[in-house]
């Protein structure tokens, strides 16, 4: 697929590719080496919310893949009784858009689908880049307990108010004026028009299921060649920057970008220096 810079919109990136168990939504932009860009949790959460920023810069130079995972948008649902194996559902997302390897761009959650695709796939990625992601342990500087972040997270899934959104795109970012009033009710017009997501997301955290590979991926991220790039913001208020000096320890090939005055979202919040930043990564490394 073949989209001029200019005309990237989220309308003329859109498509629902088909693979051998889901149907998974895509927002794809375009030409060159490909780049699966991979949203965090979060009711309402999808690849064009999470990235669409970035799109319209990357797609200059490469063919990206903003992808919304099962479980959110108008990908299949994932549940309790279907489990969440992220990993599979993208390696069947590139075996249907006939692509053998590619560099992984994620995000909070979508960082964590890197390691898994990193560590059980290492032949399909060239490149890893997570932001507000890391490696989870024994917490040295970072409180016990659920942060700040995550705690809205709960409340807005389940109270999905118009309130809760606000509060939520707030808790994300460092700079309120990045926490858009548009941003709030694009993600809330995305979470309540699929209200299967929210109850099945809450069932699979309640359940203790968590999703396939997560935390095994971490711990064999130390054996891991992949080269990467690990970008956290210092005023983080949903996953500490602790995790991402963990990662930066473990992960031989790998390098910490730290910006300060920067929240959950830094390719938001710091879209141009983030931008400039992978694209140097991915053709130099």
């Amino acid at each position: 697929m073949t989209t001029v810079t200019s005309e990237i919109t989220h309308d003329s990136t859109y498509r629902l590719v088909d693979t051998a168990d889901y149907q998974i939504q895509i927002n794809e932009a375009g030409d060159g080496d490909p780049v699966f860009l991979i949203h965090g949790t979060g009711p309402g959460a999808t690849g064009w919310s999470n990235f669409e920023a970035n799109i319209r810069a990357l797609a200059a130079d490469f063919r990206c893949v903003a992808v919304t995972m099962p479980g959110w948008g108008d990908s299949n649902p994932q549940s309790v009784a279907t489990g969440r194996d992220q990993g599979a559902a993208v390696t069947q997302l590139m075996d249907a858009m006939g692509i053998d390897r590619a560099a992984f761009v994620g995000n909070s959650m979508g960082g964590a689908i890197g390691m898994v695709m990193a560590t059980e796939h290492p032949e399909r990625v060239s490149h890893l880049v997570t932001m507000g992601s890391g490696i989870w342990g024994v917490n040295v500087m970072a409180p016990n307990g659920m942060s700040e972040g995550i705690r809205i997270i709960f409340d807005t899934y389940e109270d999905p108010t118009p309130e809760n959104f606000q509060k939520l795109v707030e808790v994300m970012c460092f700079d309120p004026a990045h926490a858009t009033r548009e941003l709030a009710e694009e993600r809330s017009r995305t979470a309540v028009s699929r209200p299967e997501h929210l109850r099945n997301w809450l069932e699979v955290m309640r359940a203790g299921v968590g999703a396939t590979g997560f935390a095994e991926a971490g711990e064999k991220m130390a054996r891991s060649d992949v080269p990467t790039l690990i970008i956290h913001g210092r005023d983080d208020r949903t996953v500490h920057y602790e995790t991402s000096l963990r990662a930066h320890a473990v992960i031989p090939d790998s390098r910490l970008l730290m910006f300060g005055r920067c929240g959950h979202w830094a390719q938001l919040e710091h879209a141009t220096e983030f931008n400039a930043t992978v694209k140097h990564f991915l053709e130099h490394h």
